[in-house]
């Protein structure tokens, strides 16, 4: 006969707290095996102590209770995928704490480096480009979907992609959390296809900077623009421009990429 234990004892040996156990009997992850039916006690077998512990690791690995539950249901190669998958998640979490730590230390540091700050005359152009209201929490993946249709737009019309592609994200965007954004990309003839079309891009005198690596904190480098602007008594005279001189298209070292961000000004006189 199996031995059992209470779920109090169950949670002493398995450092699980009696609530936490409640929760994964509630969300199907560790049924008790076997219920009183008078007194609604729950109890553990020896044999579920593994089973517990392992649980824990996962949680431990922050692996959501659902997923846990998926996983100890799934067969080896199932079980085996979902690993990864979260493996993957940790990963990419890591490198975001370490960017997030990198950018700490550059922003407290005593004597942090000056932007180096161009202004650029840029004669009017007409650019393939996507326009559209967007939420700002939705912007990068409005970027991605916009961008594929230009892409698959200026392949069917057999044009080229003549220079880098960019962006143009009006200010709403960042002090109202939604406003106009648009993709763009030179071509070498007009395309028009669905939301593709051509536009006009207005001469533009820009303070202009580039942002290099990953635009996890490119936030940094447009707090430091920004500062650069006010110090030299320049007025923001419209929408930002980003242009990925390399970036995400070109390759995955995010350590390559070099972003151009410009913003059109006049100074006070």
């Amino acid at each position: 006969m199996t031995a059992l234990l209470s779920i109090g004892e169950f949670a002493t040996v398995t450092h699980l707290s009696v609530k936490t156990l409640r929760h994964y009997h509630d969300a199907g992850v560790l049924l008790p095996r076997r219920i009183d039916p008078s007194s609604g006690y729950r109890y553990y077998a020896v044999e579920q102590i593994p089973t517990a512990q392992v649980i824990r690791r996962f949680r431990d690995l922050d692996m959501p209770v659902a997923e846990i539950a998926r996983l100890l249901g799934a067969s080896v190669e199932e079980r085996a995928a979902l690993i990864a998958e979260h493996l993957v998640r940790l990963e990419r979490r890591l490198a975001t704490t370490s960017a997030a730590v990198g950018t700490l230390q550059r922003l407290l540091a005593p004597d942090p480096p000056r932007l180096q700050v161009e202004r650029r005359w840029v004669p009017a152009t007409t650019v393939t480009a996507v326009s559209g209201a967007v939420a700002r929490d939705d912007v990068l993946d409005w970027y991605a979907d916009a961008m594929a249709e230009i892409d698959g737009a200026v392949d069917a019309a057999g044009v080229t992609v003549t220079g880098p592609v960019g962006g143009r994200y009006d200010n709403e965007l960042f002090t109202a959390g939604h406003g106009t954004m648009t993709v763009f990309a030179p071509t070498s003839g007009p395309v028009r296809s669905g939301r593709v079309a051509p536009l006009e891009l207005p001469a533009r005198d820009l303070a202009l900077t580039v942002h290099h690596g990953p635009h996890a904190d490119i936030d940094v480098t447009y707090g430091a623009l920004g500062r650069h602007l006010a110090e030299h008594a320049l007025v923001v005279d419209g929408p930002v421009h980003e242009t990925y001189v390399v970036g995400p298209r070109d390759t995955d070292d995010e350590t390559a990429w070099r972003t151009e961000i410009g913003w059109p000004v006049f100074r006070i006189a």
